[in-house]
């Protein structure tokens, strides 16, 4: 396969691009994108192959069941990290994309860390559109005002505020949704608990799953779920986000994706809603990022390649961005189409020590995901720590570096 010729005899005049960007602000951001493809590539016909599902749960079940099929899209969303390199490069279905970044200048402009994550004995197989931050405590100013509540800044005092709250009637002062929401209420509290170097260390052996602080991690996460709502399961992450907005939940946990929901339901910043890192991860940015991939045999490649051309450029990035509610992967934004905050992430971005997400595919492949995402299932019914913690170790050995 060289790059930069098509593999396929088919008409070139379509790119099918598959994602789980389906709701909120997730959804608007990529009709932006899509604007600006058409813009530069009116002869292309778009397919939006979007499949809703929070984090690309369902997105992802669909996309294997096509790969087994042979039947790809010309493009897909993946998460920058284990989750890409674990799974597709694994399987031998990207193309790498390394003539793309030399002919587009993109090493001059994609943040250098990034970039690693992204590839595999020196090929680059994906272009990220964006950086997300995972560990975002939002909550509702009037709420908080009315219980004479100020936005909580260490650990224990969240646990306080919404102790205080219950205690005032508030049966549910932190919204959940499904479990995959429920993970990353786990990884932000495992941050939270560990500080940056023992909970990077878990992720490469450094710390082990068996050890007295993870134990402490767990037992505050049992802590955090006492105040979460019973009909979690039932809700998706936006549900749970309106939650607050609405007045019934004081505090939700959820990746900056959340402000582009928020703004898209017409709320005010720091009037409707109010954010900051979660208590006791200040400091620390927990990232992930969206990142668009070639299949080694795309239907349409010129057309993929056409796309790809397109998200990882200053316009179709600095067109996205601002309305999904993140910040773009390139250094070069124009921060005037940003708002308050996302200008603030993209400091913190900057300055903060950074660590990556378990939910959103950067520190674990998916077998060890899986696993974990299994013993924390089974954890949510039996609320018992101990068996938690040695699922957890048990999980590692198998799939992660835990001897």
């Amino acid at each position: 396969m060289r790059p930069g010729k098509s593999t396929s005899s088919l008409p070139q005049n379509q790119v099918e691009v598959f994602s789980w960007w389906t709701g909120g602000g997730e959804a608007a951001g990529l009709d932006a994108m899509i604007e600006v493809f058409h813009q530069k590539h009116p002869e292309i016909e778009f397919i939006n192959a979007a499949v809703a599902g929070g984090a690309g749960t369902n997105a992802r079940a669909v996309l294997a069941a096509r790969l087994q099929a042979g039947d790809p899209p010309d493009s897909w969303q993946g998460h920058a990290g284990q989750e890409l390199i674990g799974t597709y490069v694994a399987a031998k279905q990207l193309e790498p994309l390394n003539f793309l970044y030399e002919q587009e200048g993109w090493l001059e402009v994609m943040p250098e860390m990034l970039i690693p994550l992204i590839s595999q004995n020196g090929q680059i197989y994906s272009v990220p559109v964006n950086i997300h931050r995972a560990n975002m405590l939002w909550y509702n100013p009037k709420v908080l005002s009315a219980h004479q509540i100020a936005p909580p800044q260490t650990f224990d005092e969240w646990i306080a505020a919404m102790e205080k709250l219950q205690a005032e009637g508030m049966e549910a002062p932190l919204s959940l949704g499904e479990q995959w929401t429920a993970m990353h209420l786990f990884e932000t509290v495992l941050l939270a608990s560990l500080g940056p170097q023992d909970y990077a260390g878990i992720w490469t052996g450094a710390v082990g799953w068996d050890t007295p602080q993870v134990q402490r991690a767990l037992e505050n996460y049992l802590t955090v779920m006492r105040f979460t709502n019973s009909d979690a399961a039932s809700l998706a992450w936006q549900d749970a986000a309106q939650l607050v907005v609405n007045g019934d939940a004081a505090f939700n946990v959820m990746g900056d994706w959340a402000e582009g929901f928020f703004k898209e339901l017409g709320k005010t910043p720091r009037e409707d809603f109010g954010w900051q890192p979660v208590p006791g991860t200040q400091g620390t940015f927990q990232f992930l990022s969206d990142s668009f991939v070639l299949p080694a045999n795309a239907p349409h490649r010129d057309a993929a390649v056409a796309w790809l051309k397109v998200a990882g450029s200053k316009e179709g990035q600095d067109a996205f961005n601002p309305v999904k509610g993140s910040i773009p992967a390139r250094s070069d934004a124009d921060r005037s189409l940003y708002d308050e905050y996302l200008q603030s992430a993209m400091d913190d971005w900057q300055t903060n020590t950074v660590v990556g997400s378990l939910s959103h595919g950067v520190v674990a492949n998916d077998s060890w995901k899986q696993e974990i995402d299994t013993a924390l299932g089974l954890f949510l019914q039996s609320k018992d720590v101990a068996v938690f913690q040695q699922a957890l170790l048990a999980a590692c050995q198998k799939s992660g570096p835990c001897p």
